[in-house]
């Protein structure tokens, strides 16, 4: 009984050893393969939505020298163009957004 103690210690270490040598499972390379042409779709679909993201930051960025609208009791809805001075007094604009 002593005698197999030992071996069955021996087994068992062993054991994560062998299955290390093994190839892995074939749905884990097909779910690789997914990954990767999800990774490639959306750095394309980024790639494709950079331009219109730059044309509304600049678009957005003309904005900034209007008030918020105003609706009137008569239900007119004004837009204010903001002073120059208004303009110089604001803080200066966010260079992106931090994650």
């Amino acid at each position: 009984m002593k005698a197999l103690i030992p071996a069955l210690i021996a087994v068992s270490l062993a054991s994560p050893a062998v299955a290390e040598e093994t190839k892995p499972e074939p749905y884990l390379e097909g779910l690789n393969e997914f990954a990767e042409g999800m990774r490639k779709l959306l750095e394309g679909f980024a790639d494709e939505l950079e331009p219109m993201m730059e044309d509304l930051a600049e678009r957005l960025e003309g904005l900034r020298g209007y008030h918020p609208p105003e609706v009137l009791p008569n239900g007119d809805i004004i837009i204010r163009r903001k002073t120059p001075e208004e303009l110089k007094q604001e803080p200066p604009a966010d260079e992106g957004i931090e994650l």
